[in-house]
């Protein structure tokens, strides 16, 4: 599928649905029986939005979306594995997806599993958590190594999750191709933000690409 919508036109909407859930004055569009039916058997997403797991993230409401409108990726602490990367490369190679949002949140469980981890007296973790979140962990040691502190209880659990969202970002462009080429021809954007739980805000931090 393909859609006319450039990466900025994209972006655009979905700071605008943003701003509205903010608000309180959501439209919850294109939600209805007809719309239901429209997407039976089709679908042409406006964007593709991989986020963490976290139950406060619910993407479609956050970004006042409707059916049919996000093709959604979602897992502990928005980790990079083979099956994010296929289906992110799915909503961009087939789907047509113009757009990829990254969206990371303050409180993150995973963010503060990995800096608890650091700490003398942690505990066992059993061997998926451990894996999952051993992808954190070098954001961990870079905030650790700038604030100059080795108390976990002193880590920035913010500056953690930013420092994350970044290395997750450039993990996908590196990993790849298909992603990485269709934001160098300009077909495709990639927007790395972080939600704020109390505010309902998604606050850009990366851009990758025009928007």
């Amino acid at each position: 599928m393909t859609t006319n919508r450039t990466p900025a036109d994209v972006w655009r909407e979905m700071l605008r649905g943003n701003e509205r859930f903010v608000a309180g004055t959501p439209e919850h569009p294109r939600q209805d029986v007809e719309r239901r039916q429209e997407l039976a058997f089709t679908q042409e997403p406006h964007a593709a939005l991989f986020g963490c797991s976290d139950s406060r993230l619910a993407a479609e409401i956050i970004f006042d979306k409707g059916i049919g409108d996000l093709f959604v990726v979602r897992n502990a602490g928005q980790i990079i594995s083979d099956s994010v990367i296929g289906s992110l490369e799915y909503a961009v190679g087939v789907l047509g997806v113009p757009l990829i949002v990254v969206l990371g949140h303050d409180s993150c469980g995973a963010v503060l599993a990995a800096i608890a981890a650091e700490g003398e007296d942690a505990p066992v973790l059993p061997p998926h958590i451990a894996g999952l979140i051993s992808k954190i962990t070098p954001a961990v040691h870079r905030v650790i190594k700038a604030s100059g502190t080795a108390e976990h209880a002193e880590i920035d659990s913010q500056e953690v999750g930013r420092e994350h969202l970044r290395d997750t970002i450039a993990e996908l462009l590196e990993s790849s191709e298909l992603i990485s080429d269709a934001v160098a021809a300009g077909t495709l954007a990639v927007v790395g933000a972080n939600y704020r739980l109390l505010e309902g805000r998604a606050v850009p931090d990366v851009i990758v690409g025009a928007v």
